[in-house]
């Protein structure tokens, strides 16, 4: 999960301040991560501690309420609501599902039970069939990426199972994406706006840096597209060492040491 973490914090300071390069400075003193990260963290700690993963996100997020970038506003309801013992989800289809799902795609053995869990972790909140949706792809992409499916059959199991259009390639995406989707059409913080650019971005790239420059230099909701890419470019690439430390040295310790409790039951992915 540490490459949706890094995703996170590259992608940070862009989410609102679009660019249209790979050319930038990777790490930066200004950056942080959001709470793409911190329900990344609460999905991670779910897994391994068990119970209701609505009762995680709950307790990330009210532990941390203002993050760099926020939380978004539907969910920021639903947790006021959570807070009072109402806990029913509101139809999302947006990316929130999509970003916090990298862990499930590490935990589980079989495929069906990868797309299950990365369900329960959805429909909580984005109980809408396209966040839903979004989350299962993101988590199957990491599945099948580090039980070594070649990148082509990836996309043809993405297209199959799930309908995304995967023909586009980053070059061809950059000039025409925004937060208003593609070509000015849609939502690109919705799952169906964001999550099949995010997965371009990944199976696009040569290795772990180019896969977040991809997502960053896409523009549109940068932090989350960030964090959807690095989760499945690290199963498919695997981290660099020096980018591993670099990245984790932005969380505090207590998310570094939840970080390490996760490795060590589902697997490192530093090279």
């Amino acid at each position: 999960m540490v490459g949706s973490i890094i995703g996170d914090i590259v992608g940070s300071i862009y989410e609102f301040c679009n660019i249209k390069t790979k050319e930038f400075q990777l790490f930066q003193e200004n950056l942080d991560f959001t709470d793409d990260s911190i329900l990344t963290l609460a999905t991670a700690e779910w897994l391994l501690e068990g119970g209701n993963v609505a009762d995680y996100y709950l307790k990330y997020a009210s532990e941390n309420p203002y993050p760099m970038g926020g939380y978004g506003g539907m969910f920021v309801q639903w947790i006021h609501r959570a807070s009072r013992g109402f806990v029913n989800p509101y139809n999302s289809c947006g990316n929130g599902s999509a970003m916090r799902v990298s862990p499930v795609g590490w935990a589980f053995q079989s495929k069906e039970k990868t797309l299950e869990m990365a369900q329960r972790s959805a429909e909580c909140t984005h109980n809408h069939p396209e966040g839903i949706k979004g989350a299962q792809a993101t988590a199957m992409c990491i599945y099948m990426a580090r039980n070594g499916a070649a990148k082509a059959e990836i996309r043809e199991a993405v297209t199959r199972d799930f309908g995304y259009d995967l023909t586009m390639t980053v070059d061809e995406i950059r000039p025409r994406y925004s937060w208003q989707g593609l070509d000015g059409v849609g939502n690109g913080a919705t799952c169906q706006g964001s999550v099949p650019q995010a997965i371009i971005c990944a199976l696009d790239a040569v290795d772990f840096e180019d896969a977040i420059r991809n997502a960053i230099s896409i523009g549109g909701d940068s932090d989350t597209i960030g964090c959807i890419t690095g989760g499945i470019a690290e199963a498919l690439y695997g981290i660099p060492r020096d980018t591993y430390e670099k990245g984790v040295g932005y969380l505090p310790d207590e998310y570094r040491n939840l970080v390490c409790r996760f490795e060590q039951k589902f697997g490192s992915s530093v090279i």
